[in-house]
């Protein structure tokens, strides 16, 4: 009976020892990762090794894992323009691996390839594409030098295993000098604007004069032209007016009378007592 139990003993501590060197022997790869393998007598295999748990050799094998997912990256640079202002910008890039380059990442990059790869490459681009660019035409052309900056990095980053899936220009800006020059510039726009507007409401008004003037002329004029063609036939007509006017007022006076003759005689007769 002791030695059965002593057999048991023995199998169970075996089997033990067998399931730490097998649990020893595997490794998971989560999802959105990848993995390469480094042998320690062949060196980095070039099979990538997908999502799921894996077995390897401890000791001669190690396994080293990848994010294959896209991340983003802020990248500052200052360098100049065409017309040698200084510029600041910074690039955002959004990078993710090639997924069959990772042996070759390893082997000539290692696992912080993208300390190593995206600074330069983004600082080398945009200095040669905004060196082509002048102050103004990197605020008016901003598209166009995205895509040229987009263009040329994806070119170079491609060299390295590298996708960029989306590249933007989140932040320019000038030198003190160039930003002060531009505020007097739109300053001074603003003032010959207003200038302009002084000017173009005298006109206006001075154009205002002169039609209501001429309205008092050509009105002088046609009222002069209107006497002109009545000649005495029109001052007849204004005395007879006249006449009958003052006639009106003596009929409503008592001290009055007026006898019919063959032409009207008009008496004024002393007021009885």
């Amino acid at each position: 009976m002791a030695q059965f139990l002593t057999r048991i003993g023995q199998l169970g501590l075996g089997m033990a020892i067998a399931g730490g060197v097998v649990n020893s022997a595997l490794y998971n790869v989560d999802g959105g990762h990848r993995a390469v393998i480094f042998d320690r007598f062949s060196g980095i295999k070039k099979e990538v090794v997908g999502e799921g748990t894996h077995f390897y050799v401890p000791w001669v094998q190690r396994p080293v894992l990848f994010d294959i997912r896209a991340r983003p990256r802020n990248v500052p640079v200052i360098t100049g323009s065409k017309d040698l202002q200084n510029v600041n910008i910074t690039l955002r890039v959004l990078f993710r691996p090639v997924p069959d380059e990772l042996p070759k990442i390893y082997t000539t990059l290692g696992v912080d390839y993208d300390e190593r790869v995206l600074p330069s490459i983004t600082n080398e681009v945009l200095k040669a594409v905004v060196a082509q660019f002048d102050a103004g035409e990197l605020i008016t052309q901003r598209e166009l030098v995205s895509q040229k900056v987009s263009d040329e990095l994806n070119e170079r980053a491609g060299q390295f295993g590298l996708i960029l899936d989306d590249i933007s220009i989140t932040h320019l800006t000038f030198g003190r000098e160039f930003t002060q020059a531009v505020e007097l510039k739109q300053v001074a726009q603003q003032e010959a604007e207003r200038a302009r507007f002084l000017v173009e409401k005298a006109e206006q008004q001075k154009r205002a004069a002169i039609i209501s003037a001429e309205g008092d002329s050509q009105a002088a004029t046609l009222l002069a032209k209107s006497f002109g063609d009545a000649g005495e036939g029109l001052v007849e007509l204004r005395r007879i007016e006249a006449a009958e006017d003052i006639a009106y007022q003596l009929a409503k006076s008592r001290n009055v009378v007026y006898l019919p003759t063959g032409q009207s005689t008009l008496l004024n007769l002393p007021a009885s007592s």
